[in-house]
């Protein structure tokens, strides 16, 4: 049987990452680019003539003498920790497919588990609100799903403490899964399934979901909803499920099997995180430069908003 070439891919080795980003001027360099790609541009006028601070590491427009950062206004804001630490942790959460938990990303970095955890959910937030920009078009499988919860008593709709959420799993033509979007929601209601459905879709959607009443909201979006009555274990062993129901099987198992247990207000960020690198699984070594070229574009997010629940922040 030959094998997968997406999953057998090389991805970034810790050799190679060490010699790309080995050192505090290497990812500043980096970071210049990545922000700068033309050159700096004064975030104010727009000039480009500037010079450099060294001693406080800042740059000065030479127009309009403003004084800026190479991270002010990102993701990375007023961060005391050397951007090596950055880089590494960017490191182990592209290249891994389950993630990472905060706790064994502590042990990598040499940082206390609380620092960790900011990190983590700093880059998780990148990973959440560039997701939040992609939308499914096509052939689209969808089912019902839960996270979370006790583990013993009821299981499934109806238990106590669990966060429901959508998967959607876009396809090729061939019958390939091309990209998955995670969406938390309120309830299972006609009313949350059409919200649902205009953020997720775009275009001319064929959109496959089980027997359940719900999904029915969707074609008030104008998308083509073309339900399968289903009973038993037969979800998961029709072929018209069989993404949705695999890709449901590895977030539970990573997200499981990486942290454990997660506190229900940060279930998107998690979410985001898993589906953000499933859609970008196609080329691993490259996942790094573009979670950190989109953070330079994510603005700042302090801690009182990184610990509040997604509706609060």
């Amino acid at each position: 049987m030959p094998r997968n070439p997406v999953q057998f891919q090389k991805g970034m080795s810790d050799a190679d990452f060490d010699r790309l980003y080995g050192t505090e001027s290497q990812c500043r360099d980096a970071l210049f680019g990545w922000r700068w790609p033309e050159g700096f541009i004064c975030p104010v006028c727009g000039a480009s003539k500037h010079s450099a601070i060294g001693t406080r590491a800042l740059y000065q427009c030479s127009a309009c003498r403003t004084q800026t950062s190479l991270i002010a206004g990102t993701i990375f804001h007023s961060t005391k920790l050397p951007l090596k630490t950055w880089f590494r942790a960017i490191y182990h959460m592209t290249q891994s497919k389950g993630g990472i938990s905060s706790l064994e990303l502590a042990r990598r970095l040499g940082v206390t588990q609380n620092t960790a955890w900011k990190i983590s959910h700093k880059l998780m937030q990148v990973m959440h609100e560039r997701e939040g920009n992609k939308k499914l078009t096509g052939r689209v499988e969808m089912d019902d799903a839960y996270i979370g919860g006790k583990r013993k008593g009821k299981r499934g709709r109806g238990s106590a403490g669990k966060v429901p959420f959508v998967e959607a799993v876009e396809t090729t033509d061939d019958g390939k899964p091309h990209r998955m979007k995670l969406f938390p929601v309120p309830g299972f209601t006609s009313q949350a399934i059409s919200q649902t459905a205009s953020e997720l879709l775009t275009g001319e959607c064929r959109v496959f979901t089980d027997g359940l009443h719900c999904f029915t909201a969707i074609t008030d979006q104008g998308f083509t909803h073309i339900p399968l009555l289903t009973s038993g274990n037969k979800p998961v062993q029709d072929s018209t499920f069989k993404w949705v129901n695999t890709v449901l099987g590895n977030v539970k198992c990573a997200l499981v099997g990486t942290y454990r247990a997660i506190s229900a207000k940060h279930v998107p960020r998690y979410l985001s995180s898993f589906a953000y690198r499933f859609n970008r699984r196609f080329s691993l070594p490259d996942m790094f430069a573009r979670l950190a070229y989109v953070a330079l574009r994510t603005p700042p997010m302090p801690y009182r908003l990184l610990k509040l629940a997604e509706d609060g922040a």
